[in-house]
């Protein structure tokens, strides 16, 4: 799996897991998904993603989505 499909996996699980819990547990849940959300147009813009600077570090190979 290439850096670029594991964080976009990364994100959609996050996603479906903040949904869940806003259903199942607590209104507040849905602010996760909105500040995902947020992070990940941020990160269209800026490049900086947190969360693909730890799969690099945890040894993901770099790759192009979609090839």
């Amino acid at each position: 799996m290439t850096l670029d499909r594991a964080v976009m996996s990364f994100a959609g699980f996050m996603i479906l897991l903040s949904l869940a819990l806003g259903t199942f547990v607590s209104d507040w849940w849905y602010l996760f998904t909105a500040f995902i959300g947020v992070n990940m147009i941020q990160a269209s813009f800026t490049g900086f993603c947190p969360a693909a600077m730890i799969f690099k570090k945890l040894g993901v190979k770099s790759g192009t989505a979609f090839d």
